[in-house]
């Protein structure tokens, strides 16, 4: 009996239809015959759901009792002893109740399908368990029924349910998804349009991995090493030159030019370890191809041709960018090159590009190395050795040991001249192996006492004993180097990377990087100094440690940046290969300290045009909207002080209410223009008290009219850190722009809920909306959208309570309403220590 095989409706978020697709399937395969049951499936009383369930058999649930109440779970036995050919289990990663016969239903799931039973199913993004991590950090939310990437991924089809996040939300406002009661906490929390976008690339990215493993598992098992095109995949060949940067730039907008292309850039390495190419080169283009979205491969193999093509072929690639060679033209006669190589291999079905670049034909060669210092101490101790070595071994072997043979005493001299190589380096070696080969000939080769050699053998055996001794001081002697060169070029590495680093992150501590600077060098002072011209005396920017000199003469190193700007160090004099690292820390002062003005300069800039924009703003609503109520109140005093009319009470009654109306306006106007100016000032400071929103809220609503607002506050939400004076004028400020704006007879809803660790409070309104591109512009102050009269205000209503909600923590943002409208939402901080608020599994 075979395993059944399993198929997976996946989908981005609840509601886009993957139980409607799965019992679209099974209807399917019933009107073809096929033995297909419902063996647990949940349609969360949606009516469309519900009604795809009629016409299919449907198992009896397993009840099982847990604290006091009855849960139904699918029943494992029941489908065993019915064993359809295929059975629907809605929701592969739900949980069973304790006491089930497994505690996850991917288990009950893996049951079925050993038993030979096809498997239709269904699972959410966020529920694999990879992505867990993921999902809450977009939506705030911990899921806590997961099921693992292997279950999912070993399914035999994996059929992707996909919709637009508008649609989405449309379908969950005519009620298709959720009851009314619970459509609007979900739209403004878990399903709002950036959430649903990310869930959907999410699932839309795993999907295609998935696609691509199967593709590959099907070229595997097929032998197919022909390229198949199915997307644009670009191979970049690097040889740790130069020009890699130019290939990487050329392959991306290559990439760009087709729907999801991918970048591949891959370095072929000698096997032997042996490389012409830069690692610091390398690691640059590493940097620049993940920087430009593509991907780093390093590879090891004999044959670079052969190697990059293989490596092509492998992932399917279609095309394949190479540079012009950079050897020279007499290196042809030997091979062709790897570019004409490739080209020539590729086959019809991959594309070589040969790009060129500034580095063509300038030859190849191994990096120079810099020579290093061994340090004093120890080129004393090798030229002891290399010297005085072979003098008292001479003596040692003369007077106090026996005649040991000339084969031995070359080999004690030999040994004595790889000491002198590993302390002193090649030259102490060079002089022991010359000292060591005249006393070999002097006192131990035949005739003794003579410069002269009377067996042709002894010759061979100093000569060879010379050519030994210079061969394994010389490599001695390279390493020693090497070692020591790495150590120092591995601490230089770092402070670059540093200060590489300092500028991507955007660092402005000048102090900081003086500090860097003057521990790296273990220097006394480091001082900037700065002058505007050359007869100007220098002036001290910034400096740490002693006193700072006040000249760049004075001091032990100085390194100018530029005409008027230099580093002064006092502590010791350094060598002149540290200036290289001291020019770059140069170099990265001066650059902080232009960015430190320009910000400076940029804030004043931005201070001075907000302030003349304000006074601007200001001035035209002085000379309109504070005239306006005016206006009313001087015509309709003077109609009352008039002693030529007779009016009548009701006519006295109508302008003293003018007369209040405009008043009341120009408190209000007078009042919006104090706060911005407390905002603009700063001088705002909030107390913040723990504070329940249903007294707050209904203090607010004083001032519209009773008809005009819907309450919608719980009383068990948890209790907001926020200052009430605060919050009250910024709700009142915000329901009265949504009453402004709604269609006559349409009351605005006030409502409140609670997610994660905040309360969000949502100002629901029916009006005419705004687009996405004003819905920031709206809250900058003396900003009216659209055709509002100008009697309606100066614009400060929405700038002022979003200042005031800013002021205590809160956030406030504009989104759209779903069926048309606004809904601002105002997100207040919880009281500390309150428990988080978790929403149940459909918000």
């Amino acid at each position: 009996m075979g395993r059944g095989k399993l198929r997976i409706y996946l989908g981005a978020a609840p509601g886009v239809g993957k139980t409607y697709s799965m019992l679209s399937e099974a209807h399917r395969r019933v009107e073809r015959g096929t033995d297909c049951v419902v063996a647990f499936v949940e349609h969360h009383s949606r009516p469309r759901t519900e009604v795809m369930l009629r016409g299919l058999e449907t198992m009896p649930r397993k009840e099982i009792a847990y604290r006091d109440t009855v849960f139904t779970e699918m029943d494992v036995d029941a489908v065993l002893a019915r064993k359809p050919a295929v059975v629907l289990v809605d929701e592969l990663a739900h949980t069973n109740i304790p006491g089930s016969r497994n505690a996850k239903r991917w288990q009950d799931v893996e049951e079925l399908l050993t038993a030979g039973i096809d498997v239709v199913s269904t699972v959410n993004i966020q529920h694999l368990e990879s992505l867990g991590d993921v999902v809450e950090s977009i939506t705030g939310v911990r899921q806590r029924e997961t099921v693992p990437d292997e279950v999912v991924r070993r399914a035999d089809q994996i059929e992707l349910v996909d919709m637009s996040p508008q649609a989405l939300r449309r379908r969950m406002a005519h009620g298709n998804v959720y009851k009314p009661d619970k459509v609007d906490a979900a739209l403004s929390n878990y399903f709002r349009p950036g959430n649903l976008t990310a869930l959907r690339e999410l699932a839309l990215l795993w999907t295609a991995d998935r696609v691509d493993e199967y593709l590959q598992e099907y070229r595997t098992e097929h032998r197919v090493s022909k390229i198949w095109g199915s997307r644009e995949r670009i191979v970049v060949g690097l040889t740790g030159g130069p020009e890699g940067r130019t290939l990487i730039r050329r392959a991306v907008r290559l990439a760009e030019k087709g729907a999801g292309g991918e970048v591949l850039a891959v370095y072929i390495a000698r096997s032997d370890g042996l490389t012409s190419a830069s690692p610091k080169e390398l690691a640059v283009q590493r940097t620049l191809v993940e920087d430009l979205g593509g991907t780093f491969h390093h590879v090891v193999g004999d044959d670079v041709s052969t190697g990059l093509l293989e490596f092509a072929r492998g992932v399917n690639a279609t095309q394949i960018v190479l540079g012009v060679s950079r050897r020279r033209s007499w290196q042809y006669a030997f091979s062709p090159g790897v570019s004409a190589t490739v080209a020539r291999e590729s086959g019809p079905d991959l594309d070589v590009h040969i790009v060129t670049h500034d580095e063509a034909a300038k030859g190849r060669g191994l990096p120079v190395a810099r020579r290093a210092k061994l340090g004093r101490s120890r080129t004393i101790w090798g030229w002891g050795v290399g010297l005085a070595g072979p003098v008292l071994l001479t003596l040692l072997l003369s007077g106090a040991l026996p005649r040991m043979g000339l084969a031995n005493d070359v080999l004690l001299f030999l040994t004595l001249t790889v000491a002198a190589a590993l302390l002193g380096g090649l030259r102490p070696a060079l002089a022991s192996a010359a000292v060591g080969s005249l006393l070999l000939n002097y006192y131990f080769t035949p005739p003794i006492h003579e410069l002269t050699i009377a067996d042709p053998k002894n010759v061979v055996a100093l000569v060879i004993f010379v050519g030994v001794a210079i061969s394994v001081a010389s490599v001695v002697d390279l390493a020693a180097r090497r070692t020591h060169q790495a150590a120092r070029l591995r601490a230089e590495a770092e402070t670059l990377s540093f200060l590489a680093g300092s500028v991507l992150r955007g660092e402005t501590g000048l102090d900081a990087l003086l500090e860097r600077l003057r521990e790296t060098f273990a220097m006394e002072s480091v001082a900037l100094l700065e002058r505007h011209d050359d007869t100007e005396p220098w002036s001290c920017v910034a400096f740490v440690g002693t006193r700072p000199v006040g000249r760049p003469e004075d001091a032990d190193v100085d390194m100018p940046v530029g005409d008027h700007l230099a580093l002064a160090l006092t502590g010791r004099v350094l060598p002149g290969e540290d200036r290289r690292v001291l020019g770059a820390f140069a170099a990265q002062a001066a650059v902080v300290l232009d960015r430190q003005r320009l910000v400076d300069e940029a804030e004043e800039a931005r201070r001075q045009a907000e302030g003349n924009k304000i006074r601007t703003s200001l001035l035209a609503a002085v000379s309109h909207d504070l005239r306006t109520p005016l206006a009313g109140i001087k015509a309709s005093v003077s109609s009352l002080r008039s002693d030529d009319v007779d009016w009548s009470e009701e006519d006295r009654a109508e302008l003293l209410a003018n007369v209040e109306e405009g008043a009341d306006r120009l408190d209000h106007l007078v009042g919006n223009l104090l706060d911005v100016s407390r905002l603009e000032t700063g001088t705002v400071t909030a107390v913040l008290r723990q504070t329940d929103l249903d007294e707050v809220v209904p203090m607010a609503l004083v001032g519209v009219p009773d008809d005009s607002v819907e309450l919608d506050i719980p009383e068990t939400l948890p209790m907001v850190v926020v200052d009430r004076g605060l919050l009250e004028r910024a709700v009142a400020n915000i329901v009265e722009n949504a009453v402004k704006y709604s269609p006559a007879g349409t009351p605005v809803l006030v409502a409140a809920s609670a997610l994660a660790d905040r309360v969000e409070l949502r100002v629901v309104d029916r009006g005419p909306g705004v687009p996405d591109e004003a819905k920031d512009r709206i809250f900058g102050a003396f900003q009216r959208y659209g055709d509002a009269p100008r009697g309606a205000g100066v614009g400060l209503g929405l700038a002022v309570a979003r200042g005031f909600v800013e002021a205590m923590g809160g956030t406030v943002t504009a989104e759209d309403t779903p069926g048309g409208g606004l809904t601002m939402t105002i997100g207040l901080r919880m009281e500390e220590g309150a428990p988080p608020f978790r929403p149940d599994a459909t918000a």
